[in-house]
């Protein structure tokens, strides 16, 4: 019984490799000019090398001066500069035009951003991908960078870009509603991206795209209704947030509880952080802390974090599509369970401990500011 064969794959040739870089033929033709009268003026006259490039930058250059270290002696080197001038000035004319054809065109340029963004797939990494650099937009960057996360933004209007570049940071410049803009911008190895675009449209396509592409990654999504608000969490993000109805919550909560808005801007400030501990949904990851009491284990004590509050699995969210409250204030009776999200307050020291306390049970750390 014969064994079928092997599909033969074939190298692309020399005419594929042109074609995919056109100013590589020009090029390689003046190359092939220069070193052949070069060697020309070689094997007639004996010239050292260095005399015989010298020779053909002359003569291509059409300055045509003598120079008493290269006398031409034998005929055979005026026919190797007759046929350089020829040669050469056809093209060295082609070359050029060619290359300021490519350059009117944009062709570098294009080159230059297609390097750009693969230069972004190998360095963006855990990075937070924000899509429009409105005034939204603006604030969430200026948060995100006083806590020292790596942002790249997604714009495609000019001016912002050339703003948020002045700000210094990355840009990519492209349509966020596109999967192949988000896909070079790391969807698959960010850990959140945050919908900001001034259209509740632009925003469900983002998130749709996104959670398309990366089933598992945080989006964050901004909604000017709630008719909006219902459909973007429909689409799959995580949280919608509101402008409006975040602005009016606190400037209400200033009005009746002053203090306790100046505390949360305090903390803010400082080096208090919020994380997200999600446990694993295989009991056998959990081990000995299955089941196990907040007062048995101590946890708070031992790390120094405090635990804020904790959602239950099969109350992550309700029939109409909004998250149930979380457990707030959890006390010492409550025990943990096998996919539990843990709301923990603490330094990064304090939260790095309470991340190893967990060990095996913890499946993910969702980080944000406090």
């Amino acid at each position: 019984m014969k064994r079928p064969r092997r599909p033969i794959r074939r190298r692309p040739g020399l005419r594929g490799a042109l074609a995919r870089q056109p100013w590589a033929g020009p090029l390689l033709a003046l190359a092939l000019v220069v070193n052949g009268g070069a060697l020309g003026y070689r094997l007639t006259e004996g010239w050292d090398w260095g005399d015989c490039y010298w020779m053909v930058l002359i003569t291509l250059s059409t300055l045509g001066f003598s120079d008493e270290h290269t006398p031409l002696i034998h005929t055979g080197g005026r026919i190797v500069t007759a046929l350089l001038l020829v040669g050469g000035l056809v093209v060295v004319q082609q070359t050029i035009q060619k290359l300021l054809e490519l350059t009117n065109s944009g062709y570098f340029r294009r080159l230059r951003e297609r390097r750009y963004r693969q230069q972004l797939k190998r360095t963006m990494n855990q990075h937070v991908i924000l899509c429009g650099y409105g005034r939204i937009g603006r604030e969430i960057a200026e948060q995100l960078s006083g806590e020292g996360v790596p942002i790249l933004v997604v714009e495609n209007d000019p001016d912002r870009i050339e703003e948020a570049q002045q700000r210094g940071l990355t840009v990519l410049q492209g349509d966020a509603t596109f999967d192949e803009t988000l896909e070079e911008a790391g969807i698959h190895h960010c850990r959140a991206l945050v919908a900001a675009l001034p259209s509740n449209a632009a925003n469900l396509y983002v998130i749709l795209s996104a959670r398309g592409l990366a089933p598992r990654t945080r989006l964050i999504a901004r909604a000017d209704s709630e008719e909006a608000e219902g459909k973007l969490r429909l689409a799959g993000a995580d949280q919608v947030v509101s402008p409006y109805v975040a602005g009016g919550r606190t400037m209400a909560a200033t009005a009746l509880r002053p203090l306790a808005v100046t505390f949360m801007e305090l903390l803010a400030g400082s080096d208090c952080e919020v994380e997200e501990f999600q446990l694993s949904d295989d009991p056998s990851h959990l081990g000995d802390l299955n089941g196990a009491s907040l007062a048995e284990l101590q946890l708070g004590r031992r790390s120094g974090a405090l635990v804020l509050a904790i959602r239950n699995p099969q109350a992550s969210s309700s029939s109409s599509g909004t998250p149930e409250p979380l457990l707030a204030n959890p006390g010492g009776d409550v025990r943990l369970a096998p996919g539990q999200l843990l709301v923990v307050m603490g330094s990064k020291q304090q939260l790095q401990r309470f991340g190893d306390l967990l060990g095996s049970a913890l499946e993910g750390v969702a980080s944000m500011p406090a």
